[in-house]
């Protein structure tokens, strides 16, 4: 059978390669095609394994909408959790009425309204100011999308973000006209 010797040592020496190369060419005459391949990967290194790099304004782009998200989401199940507590604490021991359906008061129908019950210290408020907080998270992060390929005039992704922004706010403006 097969004996196994425990006095072997497994030192491995491989390092990994992450340098960038960087290189440069005499000028050329390019066609329409090659420089438009060259506009698209302007952004972009490759690195010594032959992998796609990021440039840091990407990465920055990824790292501001990331924590966007993150955080946001955070704050608005806070303000949520927070605002059910306190719902909880002042109607918990109430008994349910199945009996009579009651619907949504006016004041939570607008954004308007709900800081307008948030501020008169209204606890169903509270509940709903978070879930506007976790709506509007995503529409600010099309928002950003948007300005930042303004600034990198890359106008097709500006045309597609623009019509994603419209169909958000027909969405949610079209619910009260």
């Amino acid at each position: 059978m097969y004996k196994y010797n425990s006095s072997i040592d497994w030192n491995s020496t491989v390092q990994p390669n992450s340098e960038a190369v960087v290189t440069s060419a005499p000028p050329t005459q390019q066609d329409d095609d090659q420089i438009a391949a060259q506009e698209d990967t302007k952004n972009l290194e490759i690195d010594a394994n032959q992998n796609w790099v990021e440039t840091s304004t990407q990465q920055q782009l990824e790292f501001l909408l990331s924590n966007l998200l993150k955080y946001g989401v955070l704050l608005a199940s806070a303000v949520v959790l927070i605002g059910g507590i306190l719902y909880l604490i002042h109607h918990g021991s109430e008994p349910a009425n199945y009996h009579i359906f009651y619907g949504t008061p006016s004041e939570f129908r607008s954004p308007v309204g709900v800081v307008g019950a948030v501020l008169s210290g209204s606890r169903r408020g509270i509940i709903q100011l978070g879930l506007l907080l976790l709506i509007a998270v995503p529409i600010l992060r099309v928002i950003i999308s948007l300005l930042t390929f303004l600034l990198k005039r890359e106008f097709i992704y500006v045309l597609i973000t623009s019509l994603v922004l419209a169909s958000l706010t027909y969405s949610l403006i079209g619910a009260y006209y």
